[in-house]
């Protein structure tokens, strides 16, 4: 199975650290968050993977070149245009073949089951599976009874998105881990930058996009400062 690693943001809420360095290559707990990413795919057996690059962009590039990681490391170039998750894996879609693939937010620390998560998507007819979670958050997917997407809320501004009705609704946080098959690149907007949740809002009324619950103990967004010495 191949693999994306999203690694192109601003790291703004981890500015002054992301001053001088891209957000990936901040430490925790002795390895940068690029590493600890690279190392939770091939922990699942992942080892084709590529990794998109906008902020401090030569960085990660020379670090991903110096470093023997037990994967093929491949750079999608976005230094001309930060695209956004929906609008970088639509520059990366060249790199997937037939095959489900993996993406996975570089600020993210899970302990998640990938090998799980990998099964649920291939047992089912789903287009794209995200992992969730009970947390706290201030923006939910919405799921129905069968798990499949069906809205989107802003607890902070009460915007709210309905995809496609459901009479039953469970409130879940995206955990920024996913499974996608390469049809739903057929399906992109001609545009070059949007979100990959943007994206899955626009299609649940039409194609399944199925939630997978997270019940493992340990998730953290290091992207948040606070997190960073948990």
């Amino acid at each position: 199975m191949k693999g994306m690693i999203f690694a192109a943001g601003l790291g703004t809420r981890l500015m002054p650290l992301t001053a001088n360095k891209p957000k990936a290559l901040i430490d925790y707990k002795g390895k940068t968050l690029l590493q600890h990413a690279i190392e939770k795919l091939t922990e699942a057996g992942i080892d084709d993977i590529i990794i998109n690059v906008h902020h401090f962009a030569n960085q990660i590039i020379e670090f991903a070149s110096e470093q023997k990681f037990d994967a093929k490391i491949t750079i999608s170039d976005e230094r001309d245009e930060l695209l956004e998750t929906g609008g970088g894996l639509k520059k990366a879609a060249w790199f997937f073949d037939k095959s489900p693939f993996l993406a996975y937010n570089v600020d993210i620390i899970s302990n998640i089951k990938i090998d799980e998560l990998i099964k649920v998507h291939s047992a089912g007819k789903a287009i794209a599976t995200l992992a969730v979670r009970e947390r706290e958050s201030s923006r939910k997917l919405m799921f129905d009874e069968n798990f499949q997407l069906c809205g989107w809320a802003n607890l902070c501004t009460n915007k709210n998105i309905v995809a496609r009705e459901s009479t039953v609704v469970h409130e879940y946080a995206f955990s920024g881990i996913q499974i996608l098959d390469p049809e739903i690149f057929k399906y992109m907007p001609a545009k070059s930058k949007f979100s990959v949740i943007e994206l899955y809002l626009n299609l649940a009324s039409t194609k399944i996009i199925s939630g997978y619950l997270d019940r493992q103990d340990s998730w953290l967004d290091v992207g948040r400062p606070e997190h960073l010495n948990l």
